[in-house]
């Protein structure tokens, strides 16, 4: 039997010549091509690799929905992209960020040469990030991941299926996963895919166990209350930065010689009623009440300002979430006070306003961490209007339980949480650290918005204003601040990464207080202690343990959190902490049910042995289906 190959189909073009249609030569399709590879394997192969040109029906067949941004291309627009790159290199970074200085041209480069290393060698790759921890943590976390961000994509249009197309993703043993709507990355607004998830979301936890939550418009706390007493899940804006904040007010009692019980007495601004600035505030009360407060006197402790100013039960319409911290009705006086007349009226003792990190601080092995970003739609008229933007170009979508997120968390902790610029004035910061003198404490001063051009003041401004007083932790990296007398003191960095991955750090080796740590940290003794949910008693746990292990010549120096050099262990401490808690719960299983009864020695060793280090393996060969 002969093989009989289709010619190829043609199609018939014409052009008008006078008052005849004169037929074109013929334009030919190509045949079909028969491919052996399916999934990244098409990816990487560049003679059948067609990037975002692929469509739908090619997704589907060849196991790629995910795996590209849902916008298919077609090879012209590849073309005039690659043309309009080629002829005019679109800025990966806005100049007005590198104006403030924030992240810079020369850290775009470093990502990219790092991330050239990492699709070569993955090993590697870990290899020199653990080694260089503190020097690249800016470069692979705040401020540039903001600006380069990379991940699977799930879009509006594929509901229904998510279950399914998780495995398209080249590595089944999943372990954790970090997800965006890509709709406030790092205060960056809304970047799109570049960066209604409430429906989405199950699709994720019927695959997987232990999804995080960091940013988005669409409010987090609706999406937190569904579904962490179910599942194990947390939030990195709400949890994440909450449990930082309490870790560094610990932290912050003990530069001023405080013990940690004197948290209770502190009387509290917090600029900001977002879900955000209020997670702050919740977990803050929560830890005087801790120590000996009631609920009713730990919210009489506050004052809270929004985008109207001060915030009083006289005042119709306020959230549920916030009537607690509410000031009473003899207040009313001051509704709609603004921020620097609060701060001088109330004297304070406090003032207040992702994948990478965790394989090199928390230990997970790379091929167990899922990146995910959603795309629903943006409502960036640019990219909406951007012909070559590979993401879905329509207005994004919301459901009816949506809400805006209040942007204007004008701190003073001074906590800042606002990623709306240059909010703490030298008119604000002078008036926080004279209330402060008035109780010889030092101001506490935590612009946490980042990246550095949304940070509402940079550690210069607080150190210069307060004249070398404040206590500073920043959510973006701050260089060294060179005093008058010739010291130099260092910075550090209130960032999430300490709680939920491990720490980070600055430019420099100071403190990270990072949402990261909390993170890092959270995540590993969830994941390894086999919960089934991550409570309060485990997000406390970890912002006890956070100030613990600050060294007393860093509190000398005025450092809140741990060095990023020390990330590893700090992990290890945190996670044994969260374990600890959620063994004193009743909600171990597994080994570290085990490790437990054994005492926390013994759960800590377990723990760093369960870590991902980067080493090479031997190799060793298999034909097809054998040790399947």
């Amino acid at each position: 039997m002969f093989a009989c190959e289709t010619a190829p189909r043609a199609s018939m073009d014409t052009v008008q010549a006078g008052n005849a249609l004169i037929p074109t030569v013929p334009a030919l399709q190509p045949p079909a091509h028969v491919v052996r590879k399916t999934g990244v394997a098409v990816l990487h192969d560049p003679l059948i690799n067609k990037g975002s040109a692929f469509p739908r029906a090619e997704r589907d067949r060849l196991g790629l929905r995910g795996l590209l941004p849902p916008r298919g291309l077609t090879l012209e627009l590849q073309a005039a992209r690659f043309m309009e790159d080629y002829h005019n290199p679109r800025e990966l970074i806005p100049p007005e960020d590198v104006k403030l200085g924030g992240v810079t041209t020369e850290m775009a480069r470093r990502w990219k040469l790092l991330q050239e290393l990492q699709n070569r060698n993955e090993t590697l790759f870990y290899k020199v990030l653990f080694d260089n921890f503190t020097e690249m943590a800016p470069i692979i976390y705040t401020p540039t991941v903001g600006w380069v961000s990379r991940g699977m994509y799930f879009s509006a249009e594929d509901r229904g299926d998510m279950a399914a197309m998780v495995y398209n993703w080249p590595h089944k043993d999943v372990q954790a996963i970090v997800v965006t709507d890509g709709s406030r990355i790092l205060g960056l607004g809304d970047l799109g895919i570049n960066g209604e998830l409430d429906g989405l979301l199950t699709g994720f936890q019927r695959a997987f166990a232990f999804p995080q939550l960091p940013m988005f418009l669409t409010p987090p706390g609706p999406l937190l209350n569904r579904y962490r007493k179910h599942h194990l899940v947390f939030n990195d804006d709400i949890q994440g930065t909450a449990a930082t904040a309490l870790a560094g007010m610990y932290g912050a009692m003990r530069v001023n010689g405080l013990p940690a019980s004197a948290l209770a007495q502190q009387r509290v601004l917090c600029v900001g009623a977002g879900s955000a600035g209020m997670g702050v505030v919740r977990m803050i009360a929560a830890g005087m009440q801790k120590h000996g407060l009631s609920a009713e006197r730990a919210g009489s402790q506050f004052w809270v300002l929004d985008y109207q100013g001060l915030i009083t039960r006289a005042r119709p319409g306020v959230a549920d979430f916030v009537k607690p911290y509410a000031r009473p009705e003899e207040d009313a006086a001051f509704e709609g006070e603004g921020l620097l007349s609060v701060v001088k009226r109330v004297r304070l003792g406090i003032p207040i306003g992702k994948l990478d990190l965790y394989c090199a601080a928390a230990g997970f092995s790379p091929s167990k961490v899922l990146p995910v970003v959603i795309d629903v739609g943006t409502n960036n008229l640019a990219l909406r209007n951007d012909p070559l933007y590979a993401g879905l170009r329509i207005p994004r979508i919301k459901g009816t339980e949506y809400f805006e997120i209040i942007d204007e968390v004008r701190p003073t902790i001074l906590l800042g949480l606002a990623g709306a610029g240059r909010l703490f004035t030298e008119e604000v910061l002078a008036a926080m650290a004279e209330g402060c003198a008035a109780s010889n404490l030092r101001p506490i001063i935590f612009p946490m918005s980042n990246p550095t051009s949304k940070m509402e003041c940079t550690a210069e401004e607080a150190v210069r204003v307060t004249r070398g007083a404040a206590i500073f932790a920043s959510g973006s990296p701050q260089p060294p601040v060179q005093m008058p007398d010739g010291r130099e003191l260092r910075i550090s960095q209130a960032n999430n990464m300490w709680v939920g991955n491990g720490s980070m750090g600055g430019a420099v080796d100071g403190a990270l207080g990072t949402r990261s740590p909390c993170h890092v940290g959270l995540a590993l003794g969830a994941y390894l202690g086999e919960t089934r949910i991550v409570s309060d008693g485990m997000m406390m746990a970890a912002a006890e343990e956070l100030p613990k292990l600050v060294t007393p010549e860093d509190l000398s120096k005025g450092l809140v959190y741990p060095r990023l050099s020390d990330i590893r262990e700090i992990s290890v401490r945190i996670a044994t902490a969260v374990a600890s808690a959620a063994g004193d719960e009743g909600r171990l299983r597994g080994r570290m049910r085990e490790k437990y009864a054994l005492g926390e020695e013994a759960m800590s060793t377990f723990i760093s042995r369960s870590m991902y280090r980067p080493d090479y393996s031997a190799l060793v060969h298999l034909e097809q289906g054998i040790g399947e």
